[in-house]
Formats: C-alpha cells, structure tokens, sequence
C-alpha cells in the first residue's frame, strides 16, 4: 500500500506551495494537466506542512473506499471493534439487520417453538433424574443370589426323633432338633428364674417337637456340639458352655441363649427358614 502511494507521489511534479495551491491556502488540491490534453487529473496539495496530514487520507482512500461506502468512513477507526467499544461503552445497542431479520421479544410467530423447546427439555431432565434416582435405589437393593440364600427350604421327614440335623443357612449352621415327648417334658420342667437368660421352651418353638437354633455358640462364635453337654443339649468345647434341649445357656461363659432363626411350616413334613 505505501509502496503504491510512493509511486503516485513520485510522479508528481514537485512544486513550491504557492505554484500548486495558488494563494488560497484552504486549497486541499488542483486540476493538473496530463500529458494527454484530453484527460486532467486532481493531485492533492503537497505543501511540506501538509504532507502528513493528506499522507493517511490518501492511503486510505487508495486502499479502502473501494471496499467501503464513502459515507461509512468516518465509522472506521484504527482500533478494532472490540477494543473500540470498550474504550467507548454506551447503553444504546443497535441491531444490525442488514443480513437477518430481527423479531421482537414475545413475537406471536415464535411463541409456540419457544414453548415445545422448553416444554421439550424439561422432560428430558426430567427422565434422566428419574433414571438416577432408580439406578441408586436398585443399587441398594440386594443381587438375586442374596436373595437365593435369604430362605431355605428342608425336608423333615427323614430325621428320627430324638436326632439332630445341621443345615447351612446365609453361610451359617443351623440345628433342626426333633425331640422326643422326654425332651419335651425336660425342657418345660426348668426353673426359669434359675436361668441366665430366661426364656420359656413355649417362646421358643412353634411346634414342641421341633427345635431349630442357629449353631453358633453367643460367647465368641464357636459352634457347640449336638446332644453333648451336661443338659443332654449342645456343648461348646471352645470355652465350655452347655446349652439345654431348648437351646438355653445353663452353665459356661456364654452370656445369651442359642439365636431362634425366622422359620415357618409349609405342611407337616415342610421347614422353611427365613
């Protein structure tokens, strides 16, 4: 750009001020002969004192009133836009709808889409809490193979009276005792005020011929012996506490009586536990 303006000023004739602008010194510029008779051409003043002045309104004008509207130069500063408008902030902002169309806010045409857009994205977060909130109840909730081993089923038929039947029940033995009508009358012959943990054998069973406890001793979980101990019930070697026919401590460290596990009969000959 300055190498074409160079140009154009080395083709002028250089002249004194007053040749050039006359006497008027408020002349910005003459109609100066070509070398063709018919074609004249404008050449700005070139006085000394003026040379700076016109220099940055020539190359602009060589260089960008081809592209921009005579009328828009004064818009058009040597900052840019962004910095121009934060060395010059103002609350007027204006629009420039050359290219798009601008609607009003609340325009009646536009009202609907603005409602099936929110309308349409509220449901949306909507369904994704939903499926949060599922996805963390159902990670509490127990897997289907705790759930196989929450309940046990056992076949009682085949267990003679008087005879004990340990089962694995939620990785813990359980003792499934058929007694005899002598076990029965031991068991509901005891003083319960002698007792450690006192407990009536009726509290204890469902059916008085059947007893089931869960095989662990309660001192530091051990698991007592079947029909041993000095009560003719169970007896851990461990520490030496004996347990009676209905599963409670007589004698030993153990401080509680043998835990009765949740249990029901589906018929006679039918046990399920949990």
């Amino acid at each position: 750009m300055l190498r074409i303006a160079e140009r154009r000023f080395s083709s002028f004739p250089w002249r004194s001020s007053s040749t050039l602008c006359g006497h008027n010194p408020l002349n910005d510029g003459v109609s100066v002969a070509s070398e063709s008779p018919s074609v004249s051409r404008f050449v700005p003043c070139l006085s000394p004192l003026s040379f700076s002045s016109h220099l940055p309104n020539l190359i602009r004008g060589l260089s960008s009133e081809a592209l921009t509207p005579a009328h828009d130069m004064e818009k058009i500063s040597g900052l840019p836009a962004t910095v121009a408008a934060m060395k010059n902030p103002t609350s007027k902002i204006v629009y420039d709808e050359h290219n798009h169309e601008r609607f009003p806010p609340g325009d009646p045409s536009k009202r609907a889409f603005a409602y099936f857009v929110l309308t349409g994205g509220r449901f949306v977060y909507a369904s994704l809490i939903r499926l949060l909130v599922l996805k963390f109840v159902l990670s509490m909730s127990a897997s289907k193979d705790v759930l196989a081993l929450a309940s046990l089923e056992v076949d009682l038929s085949s267990i003679e009276p008087g005879t004990t039947v340990t089962v694995k029940w939620r990785g813990k033995p359980v003792f499934i005792r058929r007694r005899s009508k002598e076990d029965i009358k031991v068991a509901n012959s005891v003083d319960i005020a002698s007792l450690r943990d006192p407990q009536e054998d009726a509290v204890r069973v469902k059916n008085p011929e059947w007893l089931i406890v869960v095989g662990v001793c309660t001192h530091l979980g051990c698991i007592p012996l079947p029909n041993a101990g000095d009560f003719g019930g169970w007896f851990c070697p461990c520490h030496g506490s004996h347990y009676d026919v209905s599963g409670r401590i007589r004698k030993g460290p153990a401080p509680y009586n043998l835990e009765v596990p949740t249990y029901s009969f589906l018929d006679e000959n039918k046990l399920l536990v949990g």
